[in-house]
Formats: C-alpha cells, sequence, structure tokens
C-alpha cells in the first residue's frame, strides 16, 4: 500500500488576479473570490475593516468553528493525557502526602507536569457568621478574611434616585473590549 502524497500549499497570488469562484487548480486545490483566513492572517485592521461585510461573516464562522474545534481538541488531548498519567499522578500525589498540587513524572526522555489545582469555593452565609463570631470575640474579621462587596448593575439601575445618589461616589463606570456579530437579513 502506497502512503499517501504530500499535499502541495497553495502559492501565494499577486492581488492583482483575477480570482473566480471555484475554479479548480487541480485535484486538490481550488480558488475562491471570498477572503479567506490564510488572506486574515497577513492584513492588518485596518485592511480588514475595508472587506465586504459578507467576507467578515463568512470568516467570523470559520473562526468560530476553529475555536470549537481547537476547544474539543485541547479536552480531547487533556482527557488522554489524564488516562494515561493520571493514576500515576495520584499516586505520586498521595505518596507526597497531598491531594492536590503539582507533581512531575518522567517518561520517554520527557517530564510531564501533572498539576491538580485547588477549586475552594466558601458559603457566603456561613462566612457571615464566622466573621460575626470573630467580632464577638472582639478581634478583627480584617485580620482574617478580605471583604468584598459588590452591587449588581441591574439592581443599581433599578434602586430609587436617592439610594443611587448614596452609591454613586463608590461606582467608577469602564468599558470592556467591544464585540460584534454579523447575521445576514432575511429577504423581504
Amino acid at each position: 500500500m502506497t502512503p499517501n502524497p504530500m499535499k502541495m500549499a497553495t502559492p501565494v497570488r499577486p492581488s492583482s488576479w483575477k480570482i473566480t469562484p471555484d475554479i479548480p487548480l487541480s485535484n486538490e486545490t481550488y480558488m475562491s473570490n471570498r477572503t479567506q483566513l490564510a488572506q486574515l492572517r497577513e492584513m492588518d485592521a485596518a485592511q480588514a475593516a475595508r472587506l465586504p461585510v459578507d467576507h467578515l461573516a463568512l470568516l467570523l464562522e470559520e473562526v468560530s468553528a476553529l475555536r470549537a474545534d481547537a476547544k474539543h481538541l485541547t479536552e480531547t488531548l487533556n482527557d488522554a493525557l489524564h488516562r494515561r498519567y493520571g493514576e500515576a499522578a495520584t499516586a505520586l500525589r498521595r505518596a507526597e502526602g497531598k491531594d492536590t498540587g503539582r507533581v512531575r513524572l518522567e517518561d520517554h526522555g520527557f517530564a510531564v507536569i501533572a498539576d491538580l489545582p485547588k477549586k475552594v469555593e466558601w458559603d457566603q452565609a456561613k462566612l457571615a457568621s464566622a466573621i460575626a463570631t470573630i467580632r464577638e470575640w472582639g478581634e478583627d474579621p480584617a485580620d482574617y478574611v478580605s471583604t468584598e462587596i459588590r452591587v449588581p448593575e441591574t439592581r443599581y439601575t433599578a434602586w430609587p434616585p436617592g439610594i443611587r445618589a448614596v452609591f454613586e461616589p463608590a461606582r467608577t463606570l469602564a468599558t470592556g473590549r467591544p464585540s460584534y456579530a454579523l447575521e445576514a437579513k432575511e429577504a423581504a
């Protein structure tokens, strides 16, 4: 049985070439008149902003599919590594007297670093009770815990103006990174 021949990369073409949609160049290569991810990689944001909106929409779809594929592949590889090294890492942690943390294994010239991080969650009502107990003992809870008060924005906007005014000096509004989605409109 002969191995499959290696596929050759499509050569970069000058931007002046006229491209006809889906004309086969060989058994494996097709040219298209839409922007490909390989072309996008060579662009800066200003160049990409000048692309037709339908090209941007298709590129967003491709990137989303790549992200989902990368996530799936990452999960598969992590599961494979856990199947391969999980028991040995657990045994090594146990031998070191710990349930979580990082251990190092050796496998055919590779150092395998197996990390099992802690994931701590605190019951807020029970914490409040513990803080009250510490206060009753005459201790300062700030010596033991840090407290962060949060105000959900939906609650803040629903408050009456007088209450909002009391909290306004403590509020700073910043913005995150803008994001956009493109959806094709239904034909009328």
